[in-house]
């Protein structure tokens, strides 16, 4: 397998630390509301990125945190009236429920802030111990220009950041690129005790005291969105690799933006959506295949038309496999025989995922051996069906895609079918009248159907 890394700015084979065994490290949400869409994508992403490790033998330790103490949290608690751990508690679970439904597997740890920060003072004491940071007032810088190639990640100069900075309203730094490891406690605000006073952790220190703690000195994998660069993922490998973790990670994945009708994501544009809002819609499901349609490196824009479309996709998928179960005994042997042409697609789904994790070509891959299953449908053997069923299955397995009906749905299929059917009939009959109403019944229903040379395939339109 080859991942370009964010790092070395190349693509290159991977190569674990100990054998046949990963450690892949997530950063996780800060929880004080629900999820938005642009969450979604690094955690389904890495999701199929563990699958394929998984699939090639590898033990894998993945670890996603939760941010469970921050600003934003304190201010959601103040304005709810409530406790700020009732805020985090709230919406991990919340998280938890929107994971679940985009078939995410469960990580190996979810390490908390709240749970961790003995760890997090240990670091702390060992950076200001060494020199690496320093105490104002109760709160601890740690200092950017004494760390060796700072910017290395992000390929950002440490003194092109100083020139272009504003004015800096915190005089207490010694340098306007420090960034903070431990905040001094504000009066009301959640506080634990230090060798500084009564504070609480900055951002970017929590990830390289957890890192440490389930992983090791060295991840090999480190996963995030690309916005995540700078100055987090710089500053983890400052503090951490300061620490003697060096290198902090072997590898760094970034995954791209979402944008929404090609306009930037942001509540203050309206354009604002959650996970929920978009599974309510058009399902997990769904939503998951429209994230993997696109390489992760790539700029992915959501809107309508393309939910629709990947929804439509989807569904031609599952249709593709009911029909060949439909045409399979429940239970069969593996056939005895071998298909080159479906060893040939398989291969390229393979060799697609395993270049740099590129989804969006494996998509195709699994189109067509669609494409192939409906062509043979009418004429294959069922050892020769059986292996088409099979290895599509396995395939989609591997992207983690959901082939079962939509579970969110609250009609009766067989009903749906039937009035397909129906559809199909007064068509054959010249009855268009009589089929544009059946149309017009399954719209009312929440159902779109869309007529395919391989048959009329349907999605629901809602949930």
């Amino acid at each position: 397998m080859k991942l370009y890394c964010t790092l070395t700015r190349t693509k290159r084979d991977f190569e674990t630390i100990d054998y046949k065994r990963v450690g892949i490290y997530v950063c996780g949400p800060t929880v004080y509301n629900y999820a938005h869409i642009g969450n979604a994508r690094p955690y389904v992403v890495f999701d199929v990125l563990r699958r394929v490790l998984e699939y090639d033998r590898y033990t894998v330790n993945y670890v996603q945190n939760f941010t469970d103490i921050d600003d934003k949290i304190i201010n959601a608690a103040n304005a709810a009236d409530s406790d700020y751990l009732q805020i985090a508690n709230k919406y991990i679970q919340e998280f938890m429920t929107d994971m679940q439904g985009l078939n995410v597997l469960p990580a190996t740890h979810y390490p908390r802030v709240t749970e961790e920060i003995p760890e997090i003072i240990a670091l702390v004491s060992r950076l200001v111990d060494s020199g690496y940071a320093y105490e104002v007032d109760g709160t601890v810088y740690f200092r950017a220009p004494k760390s060796k190639d700072y910017g290395k990640l992000s390929k950002k100069n440490i003194d092109d950041l100083e020139a272009g900075a504003r004015v800096d309203i915190n005089t207490n730094k010694e340098n306007i690129s420090d960034f903070v490891l431990w905040k001094a406690a504000k009066p009301g605000e959640p506080s634990w005790d230090s060798p500084w006073g009564d504070g609480r952790p900055g951002w970017h220190i929590e990830c390289s005291a957890m890192a440490r703690k389930y992983i090791g000195d060295t991840i090999d994998i480190h996963c995030g969105g690309e916005d995540l660069i700078f100055p987090h993922h710089e500053n983890e490998i400052a503090q951490s690799e300061a620490d003697g973790a060096s290198p902090f990670a072997n590898y760094w994945l970034h995954n791209g933006m979402i944008a929404i009708d090609r306009q930037k994501m942001s509540k203050s544009a309206g354009n604002f959506f959650t996970i929920r809002d978009v599974a309510e819609k058009f399902s997990y499901p769904v939503l998951r295949f429209f994230i993997l349609s696109v390489h992760y490196r790539s700029p992915l824009n959501f809107s309508e038309e393309l939910m629709t479309a990947a929804a439509t996709g989807l569904e031609r998928i599952r249709n593709c496999v009911r029909t060949l179960e439909g045409k399979l005994p429940r239970f069969f042997a593996l056939p005895d025989n071998d298909y080159p042409e479906v060893r040939r697609i398989e291969a390229e789904f393979y060799a697609a995922l395993n270049d740099d994790l590129n989804t969006a070509n494996a998509i195709t891959a699994i189109f067509d051996m669609v494409k192939y299953a409906n062509v043979n449908m009418a004429t294959g053997t069922i050892e020769h069906l059986q292996q088409v069923e099979l290895t599509l299955s396995l395939m989609c397995k591997r992207l983690g895609l959901d082939l079962s009906l939509d579970t969110t749905a609250k009609t009766d299929t067989t009903a749906i079918e039937a009035l397909i059917a129906d559809r199909n009939a007064a068509k054959a009959a010249k009855d268009f009248a009589r089929a544009d109403a059946i149309r017009d019944e399954l719209t009312q229903m929440g159902v779109t159907i869309k007529d395919t040379r391989e048959g009329t395939t349907w999605h629901y339109t809602h949930g």
